[in-house]
């Protein structure tokens, strides 16, 4: 008979538990028994939970993490919190430095038990972008607040419903060759579900994991331009890839209604991988899973003929 989890039957509220990680974080932590309340902004973008949830297991909020007020009625009656939002866009100091401190000192008041506040490789306190300086405001902040909290910076994160490794499948499939941004920077992507069971674990014991803070990375360092490679192997297409100049790349990204900023730029330069200072994924008893691993499989929908074609096109 397998244990009961630590979770099981707690309320954890999951701030930002509608986007890309929010649902994989929710489905851990449903599998462990918890109880889930949904708070943001558009908690109907998280409706697909239900069929995963027993009668009364979860629930939505609509909340503004900038509102103390909406802040304080989504932590009523919660055991845990999971802090997950972030953004590229608006004032990314106030809503990832400035927010996350008011909710972990709101759940502190709370009586909440165990906090675990998602940061990001990269955050900085002297970094050159308003997402590193947010992200280092906002462990700092929580951490002075509620100091058992703990803090998981993960690296670019992939899965099959992402927007990092489809993004670039969607050009290789339709662009017979296309430019490289920062072709030589490193990503140490990982795994989507392996952050969420790092999140789940670090919210079952508070003892052992807060107050640290862990690096979460997969386990190889990629450059952009061998992940474009990958992928056009996984599709089975044969493109022809045009690593370009940083001077080239920084003046794309300072043009208007481009896809990428110049704050995206600078992280994309910067590369994304574990300093190798701080505990990882294994010190919470994950081994990281290799995008090479699933890669194949979730390219087949953007190969010509799909499962059918095996021929470079």
């Amino acid at each position: 008979m397998p244990a009961i989890s630590p979770l099981a039957n707690k309320l954890v509220t999951v701030f930002g538990g509608s986007g890309f990680l929010g649902k994989h974080v929710a489905q851990a932590l449903l599998e462990r028994g918890a109880r889930l309340r949904i708070a943001s902004r558009h908690p109907e973008k998280a409706y697909t939970l239900k069929p995963l949830a027993n009668l009364g297991q979860l629930q939505f909020a609509r909340c503004n993490i900038l509102d103390e007020q909406s802040v304080t009625a989504c932590l009523a009656g919660s055991d845990a919190v999971v802090n997950l939002v972030g953004s590229f866009e608006g004032d990314q100091v106030k809503l990832m430095g400035k927010a996350p401190g008011a909710i972990a000192r709101l759940a502190a008041g709370a009586g909440v038990e165990a906090f675990v506040q998602v940061s990001a490789i990269g955050a900085d306190p002297e970094g050159e972008t308003d997402y590193a300086l947010g992200k280092a405001m906002g462990e700092t902040r929580v951490l002075e607040a509620f100091p058992k909290a703990t803090i998981v910076r993960p690296s670019v994160i992939f899965g099959e419903d992402d927007n990092f490794i489809n993004m670039f499948a969607g050009l290789i499939a339709s662009l017979p060759a296309l430019p490289v941004f920062g072709p030589k920077a490193k990503m140490q992507a990982v795994f989507v579900d392996d952050v969420a069971e790092a999140i789940a674990t670090a919210l079952a014991n508070p003892v052992a994991h807060g107050g640290k803070t862990y690096e979460l990375a997969g386990p190889e360092q990629l450059t952009m331009l061998e992940i474009h490679q990958r992928i056009a192997e996984a599709q089975r297409r044969n493109r022809a890839f045009f690593p370009m100049p940083d001077f080239a790349s920084a003046t794309f990204a300072a043009l208007p209604l481009t896809p990428m900023s110049r704050d995206q730029w600078a992280m994309l330069k910067a590369g994304n991988v574990a300093s190798g200072a701080l505990p990882g994924l294994e010190k919470l008893g994950i081994e990281p899973k290799p995008l090479g691993l699933f890669l194949d499989d979730w390219m087949v929908r953007y190969r010509k003929h799909g499962r059918f074609n095996e021929a470079l096109v």
